[in-house]
């Protein structure tokens, strides 16, 4: 029974890991903003840098990079002269697009609210 219950721990464990590692991805500070850029159709690099301000070559290469490892973009580079890339949504990258967009929607809708308890905390601390 102890093995059984070391067992499940274990495989809550590793899940909640897991769950971790998906929502470290998701939740960085540009991957939503290029998630919902990517929602209407595909898009060159630049298109995508000019689209999404503040954010460095570097840092979009880096993003785009880590959602295409985890399956949510596919890169397609044509070969054609000079060359050009497109970036895209995945299937499994649209299966995020609703919830990126309900959870952008409902920081929109309280960030006013999330100022005004910012200001309070910070003038009682």
């Amino acid at each position: 029974m102890a093995a059984n219950g070391a067992d499940v721990l274990r495989a809550r464990d590793e899940a909640t890991c897991r769950i971790r590692e998906i929502l470290d991805r998701v939740g960085d500070k540009w991957s939503l903003t290029v998630i919902s850029e990517l929602g209407q159709e595909s898009r060159r690099f630049t298109e995508l840098k000019n689209a999404v301000p503040g954010i460095s070559q570097r840092v979009l290469t880096a993003t785009l990079r880590g959602l295409e490892r985890d399956g949510l973009v596919r890169r397609t580079v044509h070969p054609v002269v000079p060359p050009r890339v497109d970036y895209e949504l995945t299937p499994l990258g649209r299966t995020l697009l609703d919830t990126a967009w309900t959870l952008m929607t409902w920081a929109l809708e309280h960030m006013d609210e999330i100022d005004e308890a910012r200001t309070s905390y910070d003038h009682a601390n």
